[in-house]
């Protein structure tokens, strides 16, 4: 394995083909992960990156909304295509096709805006939540199991991960409700590009979102014979921050029925500036006792 966060850059440069029909063609590869799978949130980054590449500048992604169509294969390269569907004099909206082996594998579309003034609130953070210096790293927590998942998760992720108020790892402590929050942070230094921090954002913002839901019901990632997938994930930006420094991922679920559960997030700046919200439905599937 290669230095997790170098993996990470390499994934989201994209490489622009040259080539064009009615669409923009880029390719990008894919990372390695232990099942297999691409992870989705690095499709879902990637598709993000292709539509920047397409919008003028001084123009940054307010929202995007993709739906997972067929797990991706991690020994495959990705093609996506990028439809420029309108460009406006202050909106800009694209749609992202991700492509292997010509199926497609997630379908995106995402809208840009050029800064401008307006009325501003927000809700904010939750001030009863510990430092993340005082949480353990997934590495602390899963560093001693001898497991090619439980490797990955500890040591060649690219972000740091810290559960409050505790991780659903191998086991659920504490009271089975549906709601927790998350401290998260790229293990380096970026480059200060902010398209590349918002795409980085978007990645992140996959990787526990799902959990208020095994939380609730007692389940673990452990747990013999479930079955999780995201479905479709929805993102709004609503300031710009940097994913190399600190931030209160805060989630909660308020519906699981049929095989699926919707959970929703808020993403915070130390500083308690709210910087995204998430919302994403996901297939889970427990194995009955």
């Amino acid at each position: 394995m290669t230095d997790p966060l170098a993996g990470l850059l390499t994934a989201l440069d994209l490489t622009d083909t040259g080539a064009r029909t009615s669409e923009d063609i880029f390719t990008g590869p894919s990372q390695w992960m232990p099942l297999g799978r691409v992870f989705g949130g690095q499709v879902l980054a990637q598709s993000l990156v292709a539509a920047m590449r397409t919008i003028p500048e001084g123009r940054f992604v307010h929202s995007m909304h993709g739906y997972f169509l067929r797990p991706g294969d991690v020994s495959l390269p990705i093609t996506f295509s990028v439809d420029r569907i309108h460009d406006g004099r202050s909106f800009s909206t694209r749609r992202t096709q991700a492509y292997q082996e010509g199926n497609p594998i997630l379908s995106m579309i995402a809208s840009f805006q050029d800064e401008d003034e307006g009325v501003e609130h927000q809700i904010d953070m939750p001030a009863d939540i510990p430092d993340p210096e005082s949480l353990p790293s997934a590495a602390e927590a899963l560093g001693k199991v001898d497991h090619p998942i439980a490797r990955y998760w500890a040591f060649e992720r690219p972000f740091d991960m810290r559960h409050v108020p505790s991780p659903v790892f191998l086991s659920v402590e504490g009271a089975h409700v549906a709601h927790q929050a998350v401290w998260i942070k790229a293990i380096g230094t970026l480059p200060d590009d902010p398209n590349l921090h918002r795409a980085a954002l978007a990645y992140a913002s996959d990787y526990s979102i799902l959990e208020p839901i095994f939380r609730r019901h007692g389940v673990a990632w452990a747990t013999p014979g479930l079955k999780a997938a995201s479905l479709d994930h929805a993102m709004w930006f609503h300031r710009f921050g940097r994913v190399d420094e600190w931030m209160l991922y805060v989630q909660g679920s308020p519906n699981a029925r049929g095989g699926r559960g919707l959970s929703l997030g808020r993403i915070y700046d130390r500083a308690g500036r709210l910087l995204a919200s998430v919302a994403q439905e996901g297939m889970v599937r427990v194995p009955r006792s």
